[in-house]
């Protein structure tokens, strides 16, 4: 069998540790021999903890990706746009198969790259894209495609999942501990695209369109983080037998695929709330098998890069399908934007000030608009003389809670804005 020759596009962290395992795979299980055969970055000269010098260096990844001694190119530039998409682009078009880890990529152009590659006839290759070490994309497409998926939920985002596990174990406030995740390596030196959930809802969209034969839009998918989430959230959450993880989902309602990212309340027996730490979980809900869980790494160089090995080594053997999974014969189901009259039980913290009726106006605010109390917590004035409630509601629509949200804000009695979080069920 003839070497497989590859280019690697983007010498970051998991691409030197790509280099890293195709330096040393002949102890790993690869069905045949790679060939590094050129390498791109913005910079040559940039220190790397691999020597790059003895493969051929090229300015411009394009230029790499259409080279006549490149069989496969492997894009790990990042970014939704520019060299990378137009790289990706020139590889399928030439007709060569396309491994990438480009999260961002693929859910703002996978369709269609996904179209060029079936026109092509060439794999375009995700793996590395979701969950770093975790091999969801392939369980999904094709070890579950005789499940009938009803949803697709999970912790994708390993920064999230340290900042609340974290804070809820020390007692330390938000910026503390993410600052302790940067010194770790956990979240980068800009957390936005973490903290803001916008990594976890590009995961989410890629395995809702996966999941659900979905034409995938990114425009319609919900996103909240967990930058507003608070210590005081998490430990009266706690005290209420609940964790509050940053959940990303896709659902399969009448409308459509419904995907979002946000925080969410789970009782402490549900699997997604025992995940802690770094790690990432996707659930995987269907018929006929029930709930399938896998758990694992979800981020940094040796697991990402993993993943991409795995793909490169699947096309020893390739057998083409569509990137998403979808056949000719799946009925295209497009994406929709989330119901605002979803039904669920809802826990609320409300910060009260030191008034006279503080605590009946809330009670009447929640039951003018249907909204009966299951749980209630309520602490004693802190420094600044506003005492904490904490609410875990009954199942009710979400429009209810907002209009009772709306009639306690004329009673002017929150020092500052509640939190609205929903409840996830316990199974």
């Amino acid at each position: 069998m003839a070497p497989l020759r590859i280019g690697i596009a983007g010498l970051g962290h998991v691409g030197c540790g790509l280099i890293e395992l195709v330096e040393r795979q002949e102890r790993l299980r690869i069905p045949g021999q790679i060939e590094i055969t050129g390498v791109s970055a913005r910079s040559q000269s940039r220190n790397r903890p691999v020597d790059t010098s003895k493969y051929r260096w090229f300015d411009d990844a394009a230029t790499l990706a259409e080279d006549p001694e490149v069989d496969v190119f492997v894009e790990l530039i990042g970014g939704s746009d520019g060299p990378a998409k137009f790289a990706v682009e020139e590889a399928l078009k030439a007709g060569k198969p396309v491994v990438t880890a480009n999260k961002a990529l693929i859910a703002k152009h996978g369709m269609a790259l996904a179209k060029l590659a079936e026109e092509k006839q060439v794999d375009l290759l995700f793996e590395a894209a979701v969950a770093g070490g975790i091999p969801v994309v392939r369980v999904l497409r094709d070890s579950l495609a005789g499940v009938e998926i009803k949803r697709v939920a999970g912790i994708l985002n390993g920064t999230c999942n340290f900042l609340t596990t974290e804070m809820l174990a020390t007692g330390r406030a938000y910026d503390e501990v993410l600052a302790e995740a940067q010194k770790l390596g956990y979240a980068e030196a800009d957390p936005t695209l973490d903290v803001s959930g916008m990594d976890a809802a590009h995961k989410a969209a890629i395995l809702s369109a996966i999941a659900f034969s979905a034409d995938l839009d990114f425009s319609k998918v919900e996103v909240s983080g967990v930058d507003n989430v608070e210590l005081l959230d998490l430990r009266l959450a706690d005290r209420l037998g609940l964790r509050i993880k940053l959940i990303a989902e896709g659902v399969l309602t009448d409308e459509g695929v419904v995907c979002r990212v946000e925080p969410m309340a789970l009782p402490v027996a549900h699997p997604l709330a025992r995940v802690d730490g770094s790690l990432n979980t996707v659930r995987i809900e269907g018929d006929p098998v029930g709930a399938v869980t896998l758990t694992g790494p979800g981020a940094g160089a040796g697991p990402t890069a993993s993943a991409v090995m795995g793909d490169v080594a699947k096309l020893f053997r390739p057998a083409i399908r569509p990137a998403f999974g979808r056949a000719e014969h799946h009925v295209a189901r497009p994406f929709a934007s989330g119901s605002k009259n979803e039904v669920a039980p809802f826990f609320l913290r409300v910060r009260l000030a030191d008034k006279p009726g503080a605590l009946a106006a809330l009670s009447e605010s929640l039951a003018a608009e249907g909204v009966s109390v299951d749980k209630l917590l309520q602490d004693s004035a802190d420094e600044s003389g506003a005492s904490p409630i904490a609410i875990v509601t009954h199942r009710c629509e979400r429009s209810n809670m907002d209009a009772a949200l709306a009639r306690l804000e004329k009673f002017a009695i929150a020092v500052d804005p509640p939190r609205l979080i929903r409840v996830e069920s316990a199974s």
